[in-house]
């Protein structure tokens, strides 16, 4: 009995207080890991901020969560092998396995770390959230989910496209601060120009003053001008930056009010031919359009 007290006060004594150590480091260590991820957390009022930033809220305490979660992981793992020898363990081969395993896995798991990386700086660098309209190669969609492995957009014939993050390496992001469209207007060689343009320029004023359509609006409409001269009539360029995803909506009833001015000032659009036709037979004239 004696002999079990002494060898234990003995390993106490020798091991103990390096075991102490060892625990404390990485209590301190994952403290400090704490409080290095609640700092990549975005938070404000949530009764103040909109749809969007809290998207970008959870979406930061997800990256903080999985940080935290796999350093404290790696933080276990070395205190553990720190602390086998103490106990008499021979770490050496169980740390040649542990590389040799994690070696192999690397080779065979090397898409998918690539997907996570790229999706941990997506997230991190705030490029896209959910809700956002994004273009991915021919891919054009809302964001309908974002994990750190995969993208999923939904795209204009209604398809959700799943794309793994490893494989974006170019995306465009189609609803920050705002949308840009040109809208052009081909009037016949045969009409007044000045004319046309006048009621180009009196479609815009009006636009631009609809309580309805001004809150879309961020710039313009304005006139740019003749853009080019071709066969079958002149080119008017018309400019407008409107709010985000509100371009398709705008272009729509700007299109109609163009088409009502310039028929109410009796100016007549490119792109038709007048021919008379004459039927012989019945002697009468007739007028088609091509």
């Amino acid at each position: 009995m004696t002999d079990h007290i002494f060898k234990w006060t003995e390993f106490a004594l020798g091991h103990g207080a390096r075991l102490v150590v060892i625990v404390l480091l990485a209590l301190i260590v994952n403290r400090a890991l704490r409080a290095l991820t609640r700092r990549l957390v975005r938070s404000s009022d949530a009764e103040s901020m909109g749809r969007v930033a809290r998207m970008r809220e959870q979406q930061s305490r997800t990256i903080a969560g999985v940080l935290y979660s796999a350093g404290t992981a790696i933080i276990v793992i070395v205190a553990v092998l720190t602390a086998l020898p103490e106990f008499g363990f021979n770490i050496t081969p169980v740390a040649a396995a542990a590389g040799l395993a994690s070696l192999a896995v690397g080779f065979g798991a090397q898409h998918l770390v690539r997907d996570f990386i790229n999706g941990f700086f997506t997230v991190f660098e705030d490029q896209y959230v959910v809700g956002d309209i994004i273009r991915v190669g021919d891919v054009v969609g809302r964001v309908e989910h974002l994990t750190l492995r995969r993208t999923v957009v939904r795209d204009g014939a209604g398809a959700l496209v799943s794309i793994p993050n490893g494989d974006i390496g170019k995306v465009a992001n189609l609803s920050r601060d705002w949308g840009q469209l040109f809208l052009d207007t081909v009037v016949a060689f045969d009409q007044p120009l000045d004319v046309a343009m006048a009621a180009l320029e009196a479609v815009a004023t009006a636009f631009r003053a609809d309580p309805t359509w001004s809150p879309m609006l961020v710039d313009g409409p304005r006139l740019l001008g003749v853009e080019a001269l071709a066969g079958n009539g002149t080119t008017l360029r018309i400019q407008i930056r409107t709010a985000p995803n509100r371009q398709d909506d705008v272009a729509r009833e700007l299109r109609r009010r163009i088409q009502t001015g310039l028929s109410e000032r009796g100016i007549e659009l490119g792109g038709v031919q007048r021919m008379q036709l004459l039927d012989a037979e019945a002697g009468t004239r007739r007028a088609a359009h091509d």
